[in-house]
């Protein structure tokens, strides 16, 4: 089985974030993650001094997300970003849609913007939620909007946890997926109904299928992201690195 490196998802931990940046950031480095999704640096930091903090706990910014239901951003700006991080190259979004044509729309423009991050070197991925598993005209949101995206300009971040909310088997769909995943979000789910998000091999997904795919499909790295967590949110990442470590997918 292949071992993959581990990054986190920030939004797990936004509120120690908020509280204590530096702080939070070393908690998630002496788990033992390498890498992490990172946007700029709050008020009163520079990219450079957040790089430099980054650096000295072994965190390597894997890339970005550069918003969310909006294609409204600047690509330069963001690929300036990830430039002076040294090493980030995959930026993300994730978009809500009303219609089949503003799929197609939207897609278009989405092509647009992944040219023109080709151009800087960086690749634009798509992150999935559950409701691009509903349906336009018997098709499922996100394989429309697949099927509209030249896989050359705009690839996928998916995750485990809304595909299987969504009613798909996660192993199954990333299979389709071959050389168009360089990134994979990692999350489990809860039994029951409620479906609650939890930690990494304390849910119903199987990890170990998944990272089979993944490694037939060609994901580089796996992201952790827990959006809730029932205990203290360090303690579910702690926990769901553990768990990755004991699958044996962690790169030494």
């Amino acid at each position: 089985m292949k071992r993959f490196p581990v990054a986190v998802q920030p939004y797990t931990i936004r509120e120690a974030l908020a509280q204590d940046y530096a702080g939070s950031l070393e908690r998630v480095a002496a788990i033992g993650y390498k890498g992490i999704e990172l946007g700029p640096p709050p008020e009163g930091m520079t990219v450079s001094a957040q790089k430099a903090l980054l650096d000295r706990l072994g965190l390597r910014v894997i890339g970005t997300h550069a918003g969310f239901d909006t294609l409204d951003f600047d690509p330069d700006e963001i690929a300036d970003y990830l430039e002076e991080t040294d090493g980030g190259k995959f930026v993300t979004i994730s978009l809500r849609f009303g219609s089949r044509q503003d799929v197609i729309e939207q897609a278009r423009k989405m092509n647009g913007i992944g040219e023109k991050f080709r151009r800087r070197g960086i690749t634009f991925l798509y992150h999935n939620h559950d409701w691009e598993f509903a349906k336009f005209d018997g098709e499922y949101i996100l394989d429309i909007l697949l099927r509209e995206t030249d896989p050359e300009l705009v690839q996928t971040e998916l995750d485990t946890y809304w595909i299987k909310k969504g009613g798909e088997d996660p192993a199954a769909y990333l299979s389709k997926l071959k050389g168009r995943a360089p990134l994979l979000h990692v999350k489990d789910m809860e039994a029951g109904d409620e479906r609650f998000f939890a930690e990494i091999g304390e849910g119903i997904i199987d990890f170990a299928e998944v990272a089979g795919v993944a490694e037939q499909i060609g994901v580089q790295w796996l992201v952790v992201e827990q959006d809730l967590c029932r205990r203290d949110p360090f303690e579910s990442l702690k926990i769901s690195y553990g768990n990755l470590l004991k699958l044996g997918l962690v790169e030494p």
